[in-house]
């Protein structure tokens, strides 16, 4: 006998309804599975980072982060890398942000809708898996032997630019593209222009995607040791403050490769342990500086 609802017509039996409350038992094993996963996720990369700073944090001194570094005896600092460091990273970020914010911007909202941009956007997307060591090379070609200009910090900074660029452009686009499409239409219908628009609801209203995009695309480039090697070398002018864009450009990533498997110093294994430590604390410094806007903003909202 066929069921019937209150218009008379036969009722459609549900699929996804299954008898003794299965369902419920579906569910709740399902919600464990996910917690467990996620926490055993959660261990292991606390455990990780547990485990790098508990053998380095310990043994860290201003001698050691302001030092130059020895390649003899013991007690070499890392004063100059990781003044590279920083310097490369800022250098390839004033590059990369606004080229790959408006690449972003223009394939959201300008580009039409045909073959040629869907093309562009494989291009990209490929791109960005690009392993690290292609752009090394690219700028062993560019810099190296086009003009002849050696292993310096400018190649260094333009090549890690070159590889953050498809990251920001594809994040930076997918982050225009979620933002509802009610609010576009609310700036318009207000009078503002469609660069005001970009510029005071969009962009905004974005801001979280694109300030994470940012933070992958920095600490991504502040532990790149590959691009470095290959196009800014394994050396440093000497000086602890060097802001020459000529000058090698060795950074605390190379720095801590280096040590781990050339260097002859006596302490190598605990100027790796301490570098790894610096570095792994930085980039986690920088993700808590840059979301550290976002966070006062979203406080101020909720009152």
């Amino acid at each position: 006998m066929k069921l019937q609802n209150a218009s008379g017509t036969a009722a459609v039996p549900n699929p996804f309804r299954k008898p003794g409350g299965a369902n419920k038992w579906n569910n709740r094993l399902f919600s464990w599975l996910v917690w467990a996963i996620g926490i055993a996720a959660a261990l292991f990369i606390f455990g990780l980072l547990f485990l790098i700073l508990e053998e380095g944090l310990p043994k860290l001194s201003w001698d050691f982060l302001f030092g130059l570094p020895s390649e003899i005896d013991e007690g070499g600092g890392i004063g100059p890398t990781l003044f590279n460091s920083f310097y490369i990273l800022i250098l390839s970020l004033i590059i990369s942000i606004p080229l790959g914010m408006a690449a972003g911007i223009y394939l959201a909202e300008f580009a039409p809708d045909n073959k040629w941009i869907g093309f562009i956007r494989i291009c990209v997307e490929g791109l960005a898996s690009v392993p690290s060591i292609i752009f090394g090379l690219f700028g062993i070609a560019l810099f190296v032997e086009m003009f002849q200009i050696g292993l310096t910090i400018l190649g260094g900074a333009v090549s890690l630019a070159f590889l953050n660029l498809p990251v920001l452009t594809r994040v930076t686009e997918e982050s225009i593209r979620a933002v509802p499409k009610e609010l576009k239409s609310a700036s318009f219908a207000l009078g503002a222009t469609h660069l005001q628009t970009i510029v005071k609801a969009l962009v905004p209203a974005a801001a979280s995607g694109l300030i994470t995009g940012i933070c992958l695309t920095a600490g991504r480039a502040f532990g790149e040791s590959a691009v470095i090697i290959l196009t800014a070398g394994v050396t440093t002018s000497g000086a602890m403050w060097d802001f020459s864009l000529f000058s090698p450009g060795e950074t605390l990533a190379v720095h801590l490769w280096y040590v781990q498997s050339e260097a002859i110093v006596p302490d190598a294994r605990e100027i790796a342990q301490k570098a790894a430590a610096v570095l792994v604390f930085v980039v986690l410094a920088i993700n808590l500086l840059f979301r550290l806007p976002l966070w006062i903003s979203a406080r101020k909202l909720r009152g």
